[in-house]
């Protein structure tokens, strides 16, 4: 009998090296075109200076960074609450009818593509204002965390056995006492995966800001105007025909790829210092 679990166990190991050589592969295919056409371009111009006019040398893509950090930081303000709090219904209520509700609204707009939300937020928060907003596209990046925060939120949760529920009851404690003491502040540092998961999204998406906050050349304070952002400036620099353009896509491609895989890597390195404590 030991064998054969020892051969299950090395074939299973194969198996799993197999399905992660053949996810690398195409991994490193992408982050090696990315370094070798971006690094060239990646200086500190890239992060101070404004776009330069057509046919001018240098310039940099400084307001698509800051309109990036601004948007998204507008959409978690509201997204993770939102997200924490239909996920903590879900699992905790899952036979409450507007539970089920929320939960299938929640499981659709996760299936939805990313364009669709694009013009959904179009009509909803640009064409009534007759003008693209900063605002507009964190409404259409807020569509798309609150389904993913929701979703990691409820398999947390679930994850945790109701015999500390049941602890929690028997010492007096009200049920909403529990969920916010015990279950929520016990299980904040592996949430912290889904809100991750919900920027490394958001961070790429094209298509919606496209439709709600369009693009600026310059830097824009205000949250009713027009908002550069770094996958919108990408996709304009990408498509010009200019080889300088072309040049600095690929170095914001670059940042964002760095910026997403810096924050995968803090939320594994929190959730596993804060697992050992």
């Amino acid at each position: 009998m030991s064998f054969f679990r020892k051969l299950k166990n090395t074939l299973f190991f194969f198996l799993c090296l197999t399905v992660f050589i053949l996810c690398f592969i195409p991994f490193y295919s992408i982050l090696k075109n990315v370094l070798v056409n971006g690094l060239p371009y990646l200086n500190l111009n890239l992060f101070l200076n404004s776009p330069k006019p057509i046919g001018e040398a240098g310039g940099g893509m400084a307001p698509a960074i800051y309109g990036s950090l601004m948007v998204i930081s507008m959409a978690l303000v509201v997204a993770v609450p939102v997200g924490i709090a239909c996920g903590t219904l879900i699992a905790e209520y899952p036979r409450n009818l507007l539970t089920r509700f929320i939960n299938n609204v929640l499981e659709t707009l996760s299936g939805i593509p990313s364009i669709v939300i694009g013009i959904l937020c179009f009509a909803l928060a640009v064409l009534p204002f007759k003008q693209f907003s900063a605002l507009a596209g964190s409404l259409s990046l807020l569509l798309m965390m609150v389904p993913i925060i929701s979703s990691v939120t409820k398999e947390v949760l679930r994850l945790i056995p109701n015999s500390v529920r049941e602890a929690g009851l028997a010492l007096g404690l009200r049920r909403t006492q529990v969920i916010w003491h015990i279950i929520l502040k016990g299980s904040w540092s592996k949430m912290i995966t889904g809100v991750i998961l919900a920027i490394s999204r958001a961070a790429g998406e094209t298509a919606p800001l496209l439709f709600t906050a369009f693009g600026n050349l310059y830097f824009s304070y205000k949250l009713n105007e027009p908002i550069a952002t770094m996958p919108v400036q990408i996709y304009q620099y990408a498509t010009s025909p200019f080889k300088e353009w072309q040049g600095m896509a690929w170095a914001g491609s670059l940042v964002l790829i760095l910026g997403v895989l810096s924050l995968n890597f803090f939320a594994r390195w929190f959730s596993a210092t804060k697992s050992q404590e």
